[in-house]
């Protein structure tokens, strides 16, 4: 079985390099760009576009202390923060969600995202229009089986944030 995105590539890609070709295209778009396609992508968890993911094999509890650090900003502060996460600026709080393990990254960015739904952290405003790029990387993620959803999420989450180690 084979799919196409012409804004991304004329070629068919297999589902077996799906994955790495949707993760390298996620890398092509810009910050901003990638958080709408972020917001979207847990928007629709649940609604049987995109499944959740099981944040139970996460320690959310390392990443507490920076989801209260990101609601105690400003909404100014939040983008910022959300922004430098995605470009992988040097921050004390982009260094700290750096040292996160994967699973807690994946669990953080689903918490900012329950945060956000529920008003607590900035959102994605309302009449917010994915670019044609984002919104063709939001139906590749979309057309994914759960498995390879989560594993493309995982793969970008991982390398958000600024770890000093690497």
């Amino acid at each position: 079985m084979t799919f196409t995105t012409s804004t991304f590539s004329s070629q068919s890609v297999s589902l077996l390099d799906a994955v790495p070709a949707t993760v390298a295209a996620f890398k092509r778009l810009s910050t901003d760009e990638k958080l709408g396609v972020l917001w979207f992508i847990y928007k629709a968890m649940g609604n049987g576009s995109v499944t959740p993911a099981a944040t139970g094999a996460a320690r959310l509890q390392f990443a507490e202390g920076l989801l209260s650090q990101v609601k105690a900003l400003g909404p100014d502060g939040q983008m910022a923060f959300m922004q430098d996460l995605i470009a992988q600026r040097k921050t004390s709080m982009t260094q700290a969600y750096g040292v996160l393990t994967n699973n807690t990254k994946l669990a953080f960015w689903y918490q900012l995202a329950e945060l956000m739904r529920s008003g607590d952290v900035i959102g994605v405003p309302t009449n917010y229009v994915l670019s044609r790029n984002a919104n063709d990387m939001y139906n590749r993620i979309v057309a994914l089986d759960f498995g390879q959803q989560i594993t493309v999420l995982r793969q970008i989450v991982v390398n958000m944030g600024y770890d000093s180690f690497a």
